[in-house]
């Protein structure tokens, strides 16, 4: 009997059965002549891996582990997939055009400069040790970059700006379109920038300097631009540069200016009106919209049949008005309103409290603790007091101070006469002192209570639906009910005003174009909180906190277009065509998918629903290593081998090929005055 070496074989199902094909160790012998065969194992169970391993030794290979073979060199597994990421995004953007049509070191030191910040936004310094733990340097070409190789770079940048964003508006602003404006404020670290000012502090830093900085965007959010303005700079006086700039600069010379009524005052309106082809949306401050009232222009009964309607008014020649009410926002503002009405009644209520703390009132009372005074002195036997409800007089009995100092010695009396001025001294000043509580509180004096009862008004700014009664030693504040009615008849209710005429856009449209302004507040929070961290700013020179910001846009322009291309993998909603069909006046609502993958957290294949900090720190798992064979010599040389993605990895690398520019879009070198009309 012979035998042969034993297989690993498939054996098909019954035609009526369909459960995976078994695979069979059999073996194969010789018995009596005939060819035989018998089941050594199952091994249906085992991986499909492990099965192959097992056909190839039967086979007779010899397998040799990797960690034999091959060796990883030290230092040689940077991490690569987060910045292929970037790099990919930059590409499908033309972004090293976008900086400069020559390619030269600065161009690539400002495009990893962007990168970094996408990233990993720390300072210069911090920047140069990180990224040699990733391929970044090597993906941009800036192998061997120090601190002061940025900091050229950035200077660089800053030249080219004007240039850059002359590109930008011929890629993403459209002639007739809409172009969305707003400013901001960020807390600088030190005192020697020359921009850095005192003023109103939206990072909510008391005692900290600011740098002021707008953005201007197009309707869909992308930047065009962005000014640096000294922290004292108001919102009003940035907007006309903002518009010149578009104008002049940019080549675009008929737009809609979006910017919140604030910034788009009345006087910046005039200033606006004899500009050609500029038009504007913004929104009526409660003033304004107080003005509305009392001629009758706006009846409270038109909005229970419609969330909006539209109206004119003389005080606005030439403009349309639109107004809204949001009956969810009314209940919010009630609520907030009464919740900080609460709040200042209680530290007023405080306030109160100090300036009757301490006071002395009563006949009683002051006789009470005068008689405590004396008492503590051995010579106040000799003092007499006539007590009042509003305070006291006090006299010496001469009599009782004689007869009591009567027969004695010289000595005696010389000691009796200076305890008595020691103690009628000290009994003098807490008379004096009790004096002062009579009728007078710890906090007294009209200056003093106006002053602290300012400082609460101020901090919860609902002082108008107060009334004070302040003098030298009381206090007394109520509730105007007549002007909270006042206010909360507006509850809910904002106005929007444009130039536009009914023709070029619907009332509806007005409200959604208004509202893009959250598109600018995006920008913002990403400048911020979401990752660009534009703040603290630590550079002290004018230029290099230009150059910061500006480098902050730059960033955020690539991560806008890598948001926008990976919402399928993000908590973000999909259906953006749903926004210009809803009702612009009622809240904003998730698409049910988002809402899907919110409470899921879970895409449908049961992958993870990422941010996109997430989604890049999941991306930067993927890593690039240096191999060489093992024991090689050091002539021999090494290669490299780059971590497979996984399928969430790869599926957003393929999302990332999404992100396209007009198709339209002549080459971004071109005159840009001739591009105005093109959209993104």
């Amino acid at each position: 009997m012979s035998r042969r070496s034993p297989i690993a074989t498939r054996h098909p199902p019954p035609a009526t059965r369909h459960p995976p094909p078994a695979i069979l160790l059999r073996e194969s012998y010789r018995h009596h002549g005939r060819v035989k065969s018998r089941t050594l194992a199952n091994l249906s169970a085992l991986p499909p891996a492990a099965v192959e391993l097992l056909r190839r030794c039967l086979k007779g290979e010899r397998l040799v582990g990797i960690d034999e073979v091959l060796e990883v060199a030290s230092d040689g597994s940077p991490a690569h997939g987060h910045v292929e990421a970037v790099r990919q995004a930059m590409t499908r953007l033309d972004f090293d055009r976008l900086l400069s049509s020559r390619p030269s070191r600065e161009r690539n030191l400002v495009g990893a400069l962007v990168a970094a910040r996408i990233l990993n936004p720390q300072s210069k310094l911090a920047t140069t040790r990180w990224w040699r733990k990733t391929t970044l340097p090597e993906a941009f070409g800036i192998a061997g970059a120090t601190e002061d190789d940025l900091y050229a770079a950035m200077d660089w940048a800053l030249e080219r700006q004007a240039r850059i964003e002359r590109k930008l508006a011929a890629r993403h602003l459209e002639a007739g379109g809409l172009a969305l404006y707003d400013r901001t404020s960020s807390y600088f670290e030190g005192t020697a920038c020359p921009l850095a000012r005192f003023g109103h502090n939206r990072d909510g830093k008391k005692g900290k300097l600011q740098v002021n900085y707008g953005l201007l965007t197009n309707g869909a959010g992308i930047p065009a631009s962005v000014s640096v303005f000294e922290g004292n700079a108001g919102d009003p006086k940035t907007l006309l540069p903002a518009v010149r700039r578009v104008r002049e600069q940019f080549g675009v010379a008929e737009f809609t200016i979006v910017g919140e009524g604030g910034m788009i005052t009345q006087t910046r309106i005039e200033e606006l009106r004899p500009i050609q082809g500029l038009d504007w949306i913004t929104a009526l401050r409660p003033e304004g919209i107080a003005r509305l009232f009392p001629d009758g222009a706006v009846q409270m009964g038109l909005f229970d049949q419609r969330h909006l309607f539209e109206l004119t008014h003389p005080d606005f020649p030439g403009e349309r008005l639109v107004a809204c009410r949001n009956p969810l926002l009314a209940r919010r503002r009630a609520h907030k309103r009464q919740a900080l009405i609460d709040a200042t009644g209680a530290e007023l209520e405080k306030v109160r409290q100090m300036v009757l703390r301490g006071r002395l009132e009563g006949a009683e009372p002051i006789r009470a603790r005068a008689r405590k005074i004396l008492k503590r002195y051995a010579v106040g036997q000799y003092y007499t007091l006539d007590i009042r409800n509003d305070g006291f007089d006090v006299h010496i009995d001469s009599d009782a101070m004689a007869a009591g100092w009567a027969g004695l010695d010289a000595d005696a009396a010389r000691r009796r006469e200076a305890r008595w001025k020691r103690h009628a001294d000290a009994i003098d000043a807490a008379l004096d002192r009790l004096r002062g509580r009579i009728g007078q509180g710890a906090l007294h004096g009209k200056d003093n209570i106006g002053v602290r009862a300012g400082k609460v008004l101020n901090k919860y700014k609902v002082g108008k639906h107060f009334t004070l009664d302040i003098g030298d030693h009381h206090f007394e504040f109520a509730i105007d009910p007549e002007k909270v009615a006042a206010e909360a008849a507006l509850d809910g209710i904002y106005v929007i005003r444009t130039s536009l005429s009914p023709e070029r856009i619907s009332a509806a449209d007005a409200v959604r174009g208004y509202k893009s302004l959250t598109q600018v507040e995006r920008a913002f929070r990403s400048f911020k909180t979401l990752g660009l961290k534009v703040r603290p700013i630590r550079h002290y020179r004018d230029n290099r906190v230009r150059a910061h910001i500006f480098l902050c846009m730059l960033a955020y322009y690539v991560q806008w277009h890598m948001m926008e291309a990976w919402r399928p993998l993000l908590f973000a909603d999909e259906d953006q065509a749903a926004k210009t069909l809803r009702d612009p006046v009622a809240p904003a609502q998730r698409s049910e998918s988002a809402l899907r993958k919110v409470h899921a957290r879970t895409l449908d294949d049961d992958s993870p629903v990422h941010s996109f900090q997430t989604l890049l720190d999941d991306l930067g798992g993927i890593v690039r290593n240096l191999c060489r064979r093992k024991g090689a010599g050091s002539d021999e040389p090494a290669f490299e081998m780059t971590t497979p993605p996984n399928p969430t990895q790869a599926r957003a690398y393929q999302l990332l090929k999404t992100i396209t520019l007009a198709k339209d879009q002549p080459h971004v070198d071109r005159d840009v005055h001739s591009l105005s009309g093109l959209s993104y």
